[in-house]
């Protein structure tokens, strides 16, 4: 994980951003059910938005947005979250009340690049505002 990218240099994922109507549950979703910390906050009630800090710094960014209708399947697929705990998180997620989408698996990526057979496990459920979160547990 410490690869550097050669234009971006120390790049990666930085954030991804989803809007939500329920600020509320939101927050307690990412921050009590997948430990999220909050990094900053700016704006007013009814359009805050905030840095939401998954670890090795990642964020998902959050829009409040009081009419906003998710599309089905939105312009994002959905985003990935690194972890090494994935059967753990994806019972907190079920146990706070979201939808499993696909339940805990191990699976393998074939690589076609030379790397190799890839050993993954990964789970699939819907956050409050309707986005799609993957957790990856892998060595890669």
């Amino acid at each position: 994980m410490n690869d550097i990218n050669p234009i971006l240099g120390n790049g990666g994922i930085h954030h991804v951003a989803i809007k939500t109507r329920d600020w509320t549950r939101t927050m307690r979703f990412y921050e009590a059910t997948l430990g999220f910390k909050m990094k900053v906050v700016w704006g007013e009630v009814p359009a805050r938005a905030a840095y939401l800090d998954a670890g090795n710094g990642s964020y998902v960014e959050v829009f409040e947005d009081l009419t906003y209708s998710p599309a089905p399947n939105g312009a994002i697929v959905h985003f990935c979250l690194r972890t090494d705990r994935l059967d753990a998180v994806c019972e907190r997620a079920r146990a706070s009340g979201t939808l499993v989408t696909m339940e805990p698996r191990s699976a393998e990526l074939n690589s076609t690049n030379g790397v190799g057979v890839i050993p993954i496990r990964l789970c699939f459920f819907e956050g409050p505002s309707g986005e799609l979160i993957e957790l990856l547990q892998s060595a890669l």
